[in-house]
């Protein structure tokens, strides 16, 4: 039986719980085997974290918290969406019946203002992060919903993700559940997104971090690294 050890001190999100040692070692054994240098590996860089930087940068240039702000105030709520959706269309984080989803969602005026206003709110406005989350987990069960729906897991993280990838994570939930299932964390999936499921995630990632930070190649910059890291341990394109 794997030995489990506690974490006294919280990282990033809510405090860690136990840590599965043979899991964990297993996990960077699998992401050595792709990027052997860790998250400073040149391949790695390129293959998965360029990209999402770029689409981080790109939203920061356009819908960064001043920026945002004055497109709102200007009443600006399609082009706020055409944006964020122009963004994320050039990653490959959402399926693509989740991308048509959520252009569907915000082709109307009132589909777009719902998006722009609570997606601000979501991401630079006051108030406690749960609030905020289950706030915007609202808007998204309230958008119009076309063909397909649009409060999945994947549409609930990303934004969050791609505009401040140092405070929120993107939840892929086949993946994860199996880099969970290998790392021998219990994420305590539900399909439904909520608050105590992103906390979990957010869990999972800390402990991840924690496990990894002393390693040489493995301190994490932010979510991104934490994202790809899970990412290889779960996508059928690593073997997952």
């Amino acid at each position: 039986m794997a030995r489990l050890a506690s974490l006294s001190t919280p990282l990033a999100g809510p405090r860690a719980g136990n840590v599965n040692y043979l899991g964990a070692a297993r996990c960077r054994r699998r992401f050595e085997l792709y990027y052997p240098e860790g998250f400073e590996d040149e391949t790695y860089l390129v293959a998965e974290r360029s990209y999402k930087e770029r689409a981080t940068l790109e939203w920061n240039q356009e819908l960064g918290p001043a920026a945002f702000r004055k497109l709102l105030a200007r009443g600006e709520f399609r082009h706020i969406a055409d944006v964020a959706v122009r963004v994320e269309s050039r990653t490959n984080l959402l399926f693509s019946f989740e991308k048509m989803a959520l252009r569907d969602a915000v082709k109307t005026p009132a589909g777009a203002r719902l998006f722009a206003t609570e997606l601000y709110a979501f991401l630079y406005g006051p108030g406690s992060q749960q609030r905020k989350f289950n706030d915007w987990l609202e808007a998204l069960r309230d958008l119009p919903q076309l063909r397909s729906p649009v409060l999945t897991w994947p549409m609930a993280t990303v934004f969050g993700f791609i505009a401040r990838p140092e405070k929120h994570i993107f939840f892929k939930p086949r993946v994860t559940q199996r880099a969970a299932r290998a790392y021998a964390f219990d994420l305590h999936y539900d399909a439904r997104p909520s608050w105590a499921g992103y906390q979990q995630l957010l869990t999972f990632a800390a402990v991840i971090r924690r496990d990894l930070d002393r390693r040489p190649g493995f301190k994490a910059r932010d979510f991104i690294d934490l994202q790809s890291f899970i990412w290889v341990q779960g996508a059928d394109e690593y073997g997952g």
